[in-house]
């Protein structure tokens, strides 16, 4: 893209949570370089992610950082209020990124992961969504992508595939609540190809049967996850809303 061309999402902002790291950070570099102001939100207790801001900047708009804790809902919401000041008053895109993992049986979860889980997961998206809907309503244009994954589709990945299950619920019902202006739309990733250590220590096998389960012979990449949530906010998706979107190389296929 040449310098003399529009980018993408010139003129937007954009809030992305869980942003300090993986994902997230990759989803707010996407967005910085397609032409957005980008706030990302961090865990509260964590350093501010200066490495993350730093590659945001050259991109010429600026960016910020704001911690909060997303499994309290009173913090959900300050870190909405403090985005939105930053950003001038409004948040065009909101991306629901942060969303912890835990994979143990029912059987032995504790209460308190449960309450975590679906706190960060689930309840924290649709509070971050309630919170900017009447700024995208006024400007009567709106985008919201939810992370979901591809543990929705699965049945023993516990509390977590039960968080993103009930992300993909909120997505379609945000859909026909909020348009047209505002579009919702999730993305399901299989295995990430850069986090594939993390799930490795918890199941060495996965990494190797998730491949040999994908038409395409790899796992999925951070930066493909990014561009895909990016696209879903330029011109080209204005008519892709309610849609759960998997990117996982055909990993999820029936077959016999």
């Amino acid at each position: 893209m040449s310098g003399t061309e529009p980018k993408p999402l010139e003129g937007k902002t954009a809030l992305v949570t869980g942003a300090s790291m993986n994902l997230g950070a990759v989803t707010a570099r996407t967005l910085a370089e397609q032409g957005a102001t980008v706030a990302i939100n961090y865990l509260s207790g964590e350093d501010e992610p200066a490495q993350v801001l730093k590659s945001l900047r050259p991109h010429g708009q600026p960016s910020y950082a704001i911690p909060g804790n997303l499994a309290d809902g009173p913090q959900v919401m300050a870190v909405v209020e403090q985005a939105l000041e930053r950003l001038g008053g409004r948040v065009d895109i909101l991306v629901n990124n942060a969303g912890p993992f835990n994979g143990q049986a029912f059987a032995d979860l504790p209460e308190v992961e449960w309450d975590r889980i679906l706190d960060v997961n689930l309840k924290a998206a649709y509070l971050a969504a309630q919170g900017v809907i009447p700024g995208m309503r006024q400007a009567g244009w709106g985008r919201i992508i939810n992370m979901a994954a591809g543990s929705a589709f699965i049945r023993n990945h516990g509390i977590y595939g039960l968080a993103k299950g009930a992300v993909i619920l909120l997505t379609e019902a945000l859909a026909l609540e909020l348009g047209p202006q505002i579009t919702v739309n999730a993305i399901a990733p299989g295995q990430i190809a850069e986090s594939a250590p993390d799930i490795s220590a918890i199941d060495p096998t996965f990494v190797a049967r998730a491949i040999a389960h994908s038409p395409s012979g790899r796992l999925v990449t951070r930066p493909e996850v990014a561009q895909l949530i990016a696209w879903l906010c330029s011109p080209p998706a204005d008519q892709i809303t309610g849609h759960t979107i998997p990117i996982d190389g055909g990993w999820r296929f029936n077959r016999f």
